[in-house]
């Protein structure tokens, strides 16, 4: 079933529409890396994963409500792109907001749609470590982490290929295909988690980009070491769809000793961060 057009107006209505400042026409945005697509296929099959993660980002917006805070959300935006510009995905234009719930917890729908719960939210101390988290789920939608977790395949055995054929189908079998693929991609990110390898991927990917964009390259580990002290049901699905933090800390300071971070200096946006925390609803 195709999105309800009253979320995709909630979308929007919420800020989500915000452009990244080096947005260019989509037709000229197209990655020309894959040789053996024809620059056609390559805006089909983005145009394709954009389609589907707004059916993903409308399915999370069912479970879990938008927050109502414009110019909070419109904080997120101008972060969240701020760390995207430094990754491989300039054909997508990204779309950040908070979502209330108390778990602690950020999801990314292909297409550019990613949700940070409002118990993430109040567990960071900085933009840093906002910026740390965001940069993790951009990372997950420039490596189509969950679109290569559905085993779509093509005619040429390409992910996003299948995907494209998928969203362009007009039987009854394709539509029912369709919506099986989005429920498997809800469940992923709700209760089976992806591969650890993709984790540990999006983790190293994500400290880059936040990096790059001049934010503190150890509010990463920084965040996840406050997470470890929490045990209970806020975490309960994160620790279930993520591999061990101790791992994951444990990788990501080999990445800051190896390639030389930890003497990069880095912003941590303390200041404008407590004056966002200060203006959400109470």
């Amino acid at each position: 079933m195709k999105t309800p057009i009253t979320f995709i107006s909630a979308l929007l209505a919420a800020g989500l529409a915000w452009q990244t400042a080096a947005a260019a026409p989509q037709s000229a945005r197209v990655r020309v890396s894959e040789s053996h697509y024809t620059l056609a296929n390559l805006q089909g099959d983005m145009e394709a994963e954009i389609t589907f993660g707004r059916d993903v980002a409308a399915r999370i917006l069912g479970q879990l409500k938008l927050l109502d805070a414009p110019e909070v959300n419109q904080y997120l935006n101008l972060v969240g792109n701020a760390v995207a510009l430094h990754g491989n995905r300039p054909e997508i234009t990204f779309r950040f907001a908070l979502v209330q719930s108390d778990t602690i917890n950020a999801y990314a729908a292909p297409g550019g749609y990613i949700f940070v719960t409002t118990g993430a939210f109040a567990l960071m101390q900085d933009e840093s470590e906002l910026a740390a988290v965001l940069a993790h789920e951009v990372a997950h939608i420039n490596q189509r982490h969950i679109v290569e977790a559905l085993h779509i395949r093509g005619s040429d055995d390409a992910p996003e290929a299948g995907l494209a054929r998928l969203v362009g189908g007009a039987t009854d079998t394709a539509r029912v295909a369709f919506t099986q693929a989005v429920d498997k991609a809800v469940e992923i990110l709700f209760e089976a988690g992806l591969q650890q390898a993709d984790e540990f991927e999006a983790d190293r990917l994500g400290l880059v980009s936040a990096t790059l964009a001049g934010y503190d390259p150890e509010a990463l580990p920084r965040y996840l070491s406050r997470l470890e002290k929490i045990q209970d049901a806020k975490t309960a699905v994160l620790y279930k769809t993520h591999p061990p933090l101790a791992e994951r800390q444990r990788a990501i300071a080999a990445m800051l000793d190896n390639e030389g971070l930890r003497r990069l200096p880095g912003a941590s946006g303390l200041s404008r961060f407590n004056d966002m925390k200060g203006k959400l609803p109470q």
